[in-house]
């Protein structure tokens, strides 16, 4: 039971329903201000004196009056239970009212009840509070806004748990979800069900400085929620939103069981399955965003769900254990020695690898984090053989991919496919580059724009990316 309501138990109460009101020391407008009350303060009522209401309010410690016309007088009783309801389903929806509603929902819970509640009240608390964090995470860098941050304080005083992260310079506030939970645990509705899935699986709010067995935990538990969600109870556009977290989560799960040396193709194959999933035509604009950022996530690990082919007699790459935690690449050719050896703290996925027909270069997939991976080439310059490292954009690791679509006989050439956030946007690349300086010659947003893209592309690569979903 939050603090406020506690105090206030049975005693006649109010709730601040406008930002700004004063606080005042006696029953005027010029009397000396005490505090400056903000909606969802609750206050106790102990008299009335003209327009003013005598109150104390518990969370400042602090006595005295305030205009009744900046208030809202409610009982909790269990017969206004149904009232207090009617204003959360109403305030629920309203961007603004956050701190408003999630002091109308503690009443609710106080006057109802227990028998009564169910997961209503608690999907209602956890969509304010959650909202509440994203327009103070999207306010960074615009001026302050007092009353956005007197409401994080207020809600605060119900027992609303916020966190911030760090993600890209800027911090991201996160509700805690502890209202979410209680409405998983209570039966909810799909709709309900699947909020709460989805506030609780939020990419943006896992904690950046977490050990690699917590966030496995963690990303096994996310997987068994979204796993729960009665899926053909949703409309189109909801369901959708649950594949893509899902994608998100599996992808997220197969990088780890890789990275713990546990089979990870199960995984791999349930995140591409999962972004399969998703109709889009029933994407919606504020959607878009959150498809993309799937698709390369799972696009990302793609190459955990193929099998790992025969070996090759011809230019082929083997991959063994270097120091604690790496792993080491070398070329080599039918017989000899290593031509060139490069060793990484990625996965290296040797089912990626393929060699041109000249025997002179060859490609391969390696992976340093769950959502980026990056593309080795080996190739040979001037008789001896070098390895390059082409990124899926040229910013800090972040969310991409950069693979292999196939090789242009004769003419020095490979054809790339990239995707890549860059600078909060999702950036997708058809390419046709140079191989002796891997710069890029020409490209396009889809492959037959390019024109050597469309003739020479590997039919292999064709049927196993997802850069053409």
């Amino acid at each position: 039971m939050p603090a406020t309501l506690a105090a206030v138990t049975l005693a006649a109460m109010a709730i601040v329903t406008q930002d700004s009101a004063q606080l005042r020391a006696a029953a005027r407008d010029s009397a000396q201000q005490q505090a400056l009350l903000w909606q969802g303060d609750s206050l106790e009522i102990r008299g009335e004196k003209g327009d003013f209401l005598q109150v104390y309010d518990h969370r400042r410690e602090r006595a005295g009056y305030v205009r009744a016309s900046y208030v809202r007088r409610i009982s909790l009783t269990n017969a206004d239970a149904p009232e207090l309801l009617a204003v959360v389903r109403f305030l629920k929806d309203s961007p603004g009212g956050e701190a408003l509603g999630i002091a109308y929902t503690a009443a609710y819970l106080k006057a109802a009840a227990a028998d009564a509640i169910n997961a209503e009240p608690f999907d209602a608390l956890g969509t304010m509070a959650e909202r509440l964090a994203r327009r103070a995470s999207n306010r960074q860098g615009k001026a302050v806004d007092p009353a956005l941050a007197a409401h994080l304080e207020v809600v605060a005083n119900y027992g609303i748990k916020m966190t911030g992260y760090e993600h890209d310079g800027r911090i991201q506030l996160c509700y805690d979800g502890e209202a979410f939970r209680r409405a998983l645990a209570l039966r909810p509705e799909p709709k309900q069900q699947a909020r709460a899935a989805l506030a609780l699986t939020r990419q943006e709010c896992l904690d950046p400085d977490q050990r690699p067995a917590e966030r496995y935990a963690l990303d096994q538990w996310r997987a068994e929620v979204l796993d729960k969600v009665a899926l053909r109870d949703l409309p189109p556009h909801i369901a959708n939103r649950v594949h893509m977290r899902s994608a998100a989560v599996w992808s997220a799960l197969a990088f780890a069981k890789a990275r713990r040396g546990e089979p990870s193709q199960e995984a791999a194959e349930r995140a591409l399955d999962e972004l399969g999933s998703v109709s889009k035509i029933d994407l919606t604009e504020d959607d878009v965003s959150a498809y993309a950022d799937a698709g390369v996530r799972a696009g990302a690990m793609r190459w955990a769900a193929q099998a790992v082919p025969a070996a090759s007699t011809g230019l082929h790459v083997v991959a063994k254990p270097g120091q604690p935690g790496e792993t080491c690449v070398s070329l080599h050719a039918q017989t000899g020695p290593a031509l060139a050896t490069r060793c990484t703290f990625g996965l290296v996925w040797t089912a990626s690898a393929r060699a041109n027909a000249q025997g002179s270069a060859l490609a391969l997939a390696v992976q340093p984090m769950a959502a980026w991976r990056e593309l080795w080439v080996f190739q040979k310059r001037a008789g001896a053989w070098s390895v390059d490292v082409l990124p899926p954009a040229a910013i800090d690791p972040d969310v991409g991919y950069a693979e292999f679509a196939g090789w242009v006989p004769g003419a020095d050439k490979m054809l790339v496919a990239r995707e890549a956030r860059v600078d909060g946007k999702f950036k997708r690349s058809f390419e046709l580059l140079s191989m002796e300086t891997l710069t890029v010659d020409t490209w396009a947003d889809r492959p037959d724009a390019v024109r050597l893209f469309s003739r020479w592309q590997d039919p292999a690569w064709r049927k196993l990316t997802v850069s053409l979903r």
